[in-house]
């Protein structure tokens, strides 16, 4: 079976590496909070542009603990998408705030930003705006929107290590920016992490405490909301062997997607839009009619494909009733993912493509 992201092999290539990071931490004996995870904030930092990073558990703590250094809660509600598979709105549940959906651009199905007025209420204490299956959203005419009306940006970058656009990463836009490190991600740990960057020294500072419990001090708990999160020395010690390698990662993705685009041009599917720098391909998405025949057809020609994501967030049994966003119900009807990972040989993508036309010739999709 050809994987959507063949993390075997992608690991696999770093094999010497990885044990020489892994080693290093076992050697030194320190396994949280220590000099790994000071330097991989450091170097995450200076490859971000940003002043600071704080390593933490994942990257649903990442927007967890975002939220809580703003003193976002109850009361309080933060706009963002519903397409983006529930991690930000867990997020502002957690912290007893209340999601406010806003619906997308059809074409890259990232948030509309002319949407937003009409989302706002004078409860409205944040914007989460995600860079979705890699591609950057609006960053510059969120902040400024947000600017105007005294309304906090973060940024999900989960899907988006490496981003850039205007000479400024993804990560650098926003009050706070969330990243995840889930084995996966374009940037992935061996496991579980997450990071969260900003530009503000006070909020970092707040960061810094929140992720330990709220401690001003060891053992002395200053802040309220503190939370046990904290990036441990084996993944940061992974993360630094593997982020000098990340741009060239991304440029691959970027590769394999304009081949796909190539392949697949006059099937009359949606494809993603032509990738720039400002899209590091994190995911190769589509969209079709006959999106669950084709899929269908192209497991039994051994292709693995996902959706993400299948029910959005406004539709989810722990929501509200009675959201509406068309453009995301239609979204989540049609999308499908194809196998994207640095790791992909041209002869797999044109499997990939061929299995596609075939799938669609038979489906008339």
């Amino acid at each position: 079976m050809l994987l959507i992201n063949d993390l075997g092999r992608h690991n696999g290539a770093l094999d010497a590496e990885l044990r020489a990071a892994i080693d290093r931490v076992l050697q030194r004996g320190y396994y949280i909070l220590g000099p790994e995870n000071q330097a991989f904030e450091a170097e995450f930092a200076q490859y971000l542009g940003v002043a600071g990073t704080v390593g933490v558990g994942n990257g649903t703590d990442a927007l967890e603990l975002a939220l809580r250094t703003l003193e976002a809660g109850p009361g309080d509600e933060v706009l963002t998408v519903a397409n983006a598979g529930m991690y930000a709105s867990t997020a502002i549940r957690a912290i007893g705030a209340v999601p406010r959906y806003v619906d997308i651009e059809p074409q890259s199905m990232q948030l509309d930003l002319r949407l937003l007025d009409a989302a706002v209420t004078p409860r409205t204490r944040a914007l989460v705006l995600t860079h979705l299956y890699g591609r950057m959203a609006d960053a510059a005419g969120a902040l400024a929107w947000a600017r105007a009306r005294g309304i906090a940006l973060i940024e999900d970058c989960a899907q988006a290590h490496g981003a850039m656009r205007d000479g400024r990463r993804a990560g650098s836009w926003g009050d706070l920016a969330a990243f995840s490190f889930y084995p996966t991600k374009n940037l992935g740990a061996l496991g579980d992490g997450g990071a969260v960057a900003s530009n503000d020294a006070e909020l970092l500072e707040r960061l810094r405490s929140l992720r330990q419990y709220g401690w001003c001090g060891k053992y002395h708990v200053g802040l309220e909301g503190g939370r046990n999160s904290r990036l441990d020395e084996l993944q940061a010690a992974v993360l630094r062997a593997k982020l000098p390698l990340l741009d060239g990662w991304n440029a691959r993705r970027r590769a394999i997607v304009q081949r796909y685009r190539a392949g697949l041009a006059d099937l009359g599917w949606q494809l993603p839009l032509p990738p720039d720098d400002d899209d590091v391909a994190h995911l190769c998405v589509v969209r079709l009619a006959a999106r669950d025949a084709v899929r269908s057809a192209l497991a039994a020609a051994g292709i693995a494909t996902e959706i993400h994501y299948p029910i959005p967030d406004h539709l989810q049994s722990v929501a509200a009733p009675g959201v509406s966003l068309p453009e995301t119900e239609r979204a989540a009807q049609a999308i499908l993912t194809l196998p994207c990972f640095p790791e992909l040989s041209d002869a797999e993508i044109d499997q990939v493509i061929a299995a596609c036309r075939a799938a669609a010739a038979e489906h008339a999709a």
